[in-house]
């Protein structure tokens, strides 16, 4: 790989408004004295070459030369030890050493699926041994710039340390976005880049100087850039794959049950409205859905072809559907298990018969409302939550644990190897779909990384997602599940940043916050000071509960607040505070004795005097069982709870049911039902609502 010698980075650089130290350069060590004959020691002198792409490795950079003769003494001696490694420098570069301050990374390098991404870090052992660093995808923005800096954990540096004075931050930000800002180096090099970097950067209080530049790639910086125009995600209308008006099943046996036959005993039980039909080229039925020869003789009204046959025959099946919308191919085999050549001709055969195609290696479509699906019972009732995953089964676990919470879902695809519809297009259909009103995502491989970036960018709805592959074993995992290529983690979490994208780690944890966004994501919390969006009050029995509580929900980033003096006045009015501290997480009565409304009323009393956007209300369900026989005062609880949410309906309030499982069977749905029927997403532990809560408030569209 190709790189250009320093002087000549810097100097195209320095054409972008990146401050670098004076220098001049020489193609003989004789010839240092004279090119440092204008310049200000101390002095630096630097080899450069092919070979030299590290130059300090090679001992090819000598520092504190305090004049012109030095600085030529230098380059001869630099010039013998490095024939001592077979190593001969094109030339040299004398320049003036910069003054002392904070060192600071800044780079760029293309990532396979997202693109042009930016990093900045602490120099030294910061960057080397900690990965102090942060991350961004191009373009960025002045937020993003000033936000990587308060990202890093050695930030305290650039802002004064131990008397030390504060770093000119402004010239530090100016730099982020000269490199990677609209307009700036990285869209400039477009295409050729490969990696960026200038590291050190010097920061002092009066600037912001590289004093060393590396450009790997291009071999020259002569002629336009190659930037290709933003990514341009595919706007499809996918209103037929979700309600298909007819499907045909490609696959099913007369002989043997298979996958075929499963899912047309799927589509029955749905009570799909619309036309039905096998495709078999001999029999006139299968287990009583008539059959069609071919896809190209299954009619007009089919919308969509589910092909269940072995991946070889998968094409040639595919060329026949011309004329039908969209064709899923459950079968796997393709890339995912190293037949990259088989998906390429798959692809090639629905551009050919003009189709759009689902998958392959994937299980198909969810859609309560327009008939669809991939799973076996009931359907569920229509909602809200529309989800895009990579992994079909995840996807029908997500369904059935999810409609098992009370949770209701508007659309769901499973998208395997994503050959041709990828999550980008679907997440663009949902951000425009009036039946979804939030989106979960479980991705490996983005497939079109670039185009998922864009399309987060212009969603106006809450998402959250859950990746799979992040770590070093899970990307082996993906590897041989989708053939997926991940992407470091980092660069997920700077999407998420970026976009406003909730990330989490869990199914659990997706469909708790899938939970938590349906019942809250239009709860906007007027009158919530500015800067107090992490703040949160949380309220409920024992007071170790609350000490575990408030270790939970600062681990997750959340700000227990304390109550302001007025509020402590009104809740010892209610009586409380008799043997307890009025703090945050407040300690109340909750049991089968005590009164129902308490935590209501004390809720009110505390928000009448300081808003909280989140209020996180926690009962012990034991201690209702092993207090007392009966359910009632839990449930009756659960209803004041659920009037507080109805008469604060811009809070969001969540509920807690520790220990739930010693309830007798059915009482915890019921609680469940009376609480998501008031607007109350119900956890069953203080981890699982701060995960939740926290995603709320850090998506940029679901909760402010």
């Amino acid at each position: 790989m190709s790189h250009l010698p320093e002087h000549v980075v810097k100097a195209w650089v320095s054409g972008f408004g990146v401050d670098v130290p004076r220098g001049a350069t020489a193609t003989t060590h004789e010839g240092l004295e004279a090119a440092a004959a204008e310049l200000a020691p101390p002095l630096v002198v630097k080899a450069y070459g092919p070979q030299l792409l590290h130059k300090s490795d090679a001992g090819a950079v000598r520092l504190n030369l305090g004049s012109a003769g030095t600085a030529a003494a230098a380059g001869a001696e630099m010039l013998y030890d490095l024939a001592g490694q077979d190593i001969v420098p094109d030339g040299f570069l004398v320049e003036e050493q910069a003054a002392p301050g904070v060192e600071v990374i800044v780079g760029a390098v293309r990532d396979p699926a997202f693109g042009p991404v930016l990093l900045v870090g602490l120099g030294g052992v910061w960057t080397e041994a900690l990965r102090d660093t942060s991350l961004r995808l191009c373009p960025i923005t002045e937020a993003d710039a000033r936000a990587m800096l308060d990202e890093l954990r050695g930030r305290a540096l650039l802002d004064g340390y131990r008397g030390q004075p504060a770093i000119d931050k402004d010239a530090l930000v100016k730099l982020l976005l000269a490199v990677g800002g609209p307009g700036g180096i990285v869209e400039a090099l477009g295409e050729r880049l490969v990696e960026f970097e200038l590291n050190p950067v010097i920061c002092t209080p009066s600037g912001a100087v590289a004093v060393d530049a590396r450009l790997v790639g291009p071999g020259s910086l002569d002629g336009p850039s190659t930037t290709p125009a933003e990514t341009a995600v595919p706007q499809g209308d996918f209103g037929r794959l979700f309600a298909p008006r007819g499907v045909a099943v490609v696959g099913a046996s007369t002989k043997k049950p298979n996958f075929g036959n499963m899912f047309l005993g799927f589509y029955k039980v749905m009570g799909f409205k619309g036309r039905l039909v096998a495709v078999h080229p001999a029999a006139s039925e299968i287990d009583g859905v008539p059959c069609v020869p071919s896809l190209a003789e299954a009619g007009d009204d089919i919308d969509y072809a589910l092909v269940a046959v072995p991946a070889k025959q998968c094409p040639d099946v595919v060329r026949q559907a011309s004329g039908i919308s969209y064709v899923q191919v459950m079968s796997g085999g393709f890339r995912e298990m190293g037949n990259p050549e088989l998906e390429a001709e798959l692809l090639a055969a629905a551009r050919e018969a003009g189709v759009r195609l689902l998958g392959p290696n994937c299980m198909g479509v969810y859609s309560p409302s327009g008939g669809q699906t991939f799973i076996g019972g009931e359907p569920g009732r229509p909602g809200r939550i529309a989800v895009i995953s990579q992994s079909g089964g995840l996807a029908g676990e997500v369904i059935k644990v999810g409609e098992r919470r009370g949770l209701s879902f508007s659309k769901v695809a499973t998208v395997g190897n994503s050959a041709d519809v990828t999550p980008a297009e679907l997440l663009r259909y949902l951000a425009d779909d009036d039946e979804t009103g939030s989106i979960g995502l479980y991705l490996e491989d983005p497939r079109d990384g670039r185009g998922l970036f864009e399309a987060l960018r212009h969603v106006h709805k809450p998402v959250v997602a859950l990746i799979g592959g992040r770590s070093g074993q899970g990307q082996k995992a993906a590897a041989s599940h989708t053939g997926g290529m991940v992407s470091d983690t980092r660069v997920w979490s700077a999407l998420g940043e970026q976009t406003g994208m909730a990330i989490v780690t869990s199914q659990d944890d997706l469909i708790g916050t899938l939970d938590f966004f349906d019942l809250h994501g239009g709860r906007s919390a007027p009158g919530t000071p500015p800067g107090t969006q992490k703040e949160i009050l949380v309220i409920g029995p024992s007071g170790g509960a609350s000490v575990l509580a408030a270790d939970v929900f600062d681990a997750a980033g959340l700000d227990l607040a304390a109550l302001p003096e007025e509020a402590r006045v009104a809740l010892k009015e209610l009586g409380l505070g008799a043997g307890s501290s009025l703090a945050n997480p407040l300690e109340i009565p909750v049991g089968p004795r005590g009164n129902p409304d308490l935590v209501r009323l004390a809720v009110t009393a505390i928000l009448a005097e300081r808003p909280y956007a989140d209020v996180i209300t926690h009962v012990n369900v034991q201690s209702f069982f092993t207090f007392g026989s009966s359910a009632d005062p839990l449930l009756a609880y659960t209803r004041s709870v659920g009037k507080l949410q109805e008469e604060l309906p811009a809070t969001r309030i969540t509920l807690v049911t520790r220990n739930a499982e010693c309830a007798p069977a059915g009482v915890e749905d019921a609680v469940r039902e009376v609480a998501r029927a008031a607007g109350v997403p119900v956890y069953r532990n203080m981890e699982a609502a701060a995960v939740a809560v926290a995603a709320g408030k850090r998506s940029a569209h679901g909760t402010a």
